[in-house]
């Protein structure tokens, strides 16, 4: 992951391509963090290729849900075949499985939401569950827009602006790194101090 985000970098110009094609991958669930390639997008937007904006956002947004698409369609045509598959029955356990299938059923629209919002492979796993479901494409399609487009446009927003304050917040995340330094000393000499004092008043202590 950390070669792909520093080819980004070195290739920002073409990065939207670059991060939604690698978004497109995670689909398929090969160990490729979203999340990450959401920030970087918003992050290059924000300082190296700026005039990219609309750009990296597309490519975020499209890629995020083509990529639910995959996953969808991966769990409704061969679902049930991959969890005999060791690696794929520790990835989405059983219990797991009911849990989200339980979870969607009641909540539909609400579930995709905040499963939009939770990484390590819980996002693809309930894009699969609902493929193993036979859930309606359709419906699944048309909810997954607007949980789609409130993750990215949360996570890309709040990126973006950071990255804007890059400056700023360095020089605060500075000084905070000082007083913490300043913290944790204070407390051990403290801490030396009071174990001194503590060990001289049990030496004078009459016995």
């Amino acid at each position: 992951m950390e070669t792909l985000t520093q080819w980004i970098l070195t290739h920002a110009e073409y990065a939207h391509w670059i991060i939604f094609f690698g978004i497109l991958l995670a689909g398929f669930n090969i160990p490729i963090s979203a999340d990450l390639l959401v920030i970087a997008a918003a992050m290059l937007a924000a300082t190296i290729v700026p005039d990219n904006l609309w750009l990296l956002y597309g490519s975020v947004f499209f890629g995020c849900l083509l990529s639910a698409h995959i996953a969808y369609w991966i769990g409704r045509l061969v679902g049930p075949q991959l969890l005999k598959w060791q690696f794929f029955s520790r990835f989405l356990p059983a219990a797991r499985l009911n849990k989200i299938q339980t979870f969607y059923d009641k909540y539909g629209l609400l579930t995709l939401i905040i499963g939009r919002f939770i990484p390590l492979g819980v996002r693809n796993a309930i894009f699969m569950t609902t493929g193993m479901s036979k859930v309606s494409f359709r419906k699944f399609a048309i909810r997954d827009i607007l949980a789609c487009f409130i993750w990215t446009g949360v996570s890309f927003s709040c990126f973006y602006v950071l990255g804007h304050n890059y400056a700023i917040i360095k020089q605060f995340l500075y000084t905070f790194q000082i007083a913490l330094f300043l913290a944790f000393g204070v407390t051990v000499i403290g801490f030396i101090w009071y174990k001194k004092r503590k060990a001289t008043t049990t030496e004078s202590s009459p016995q």
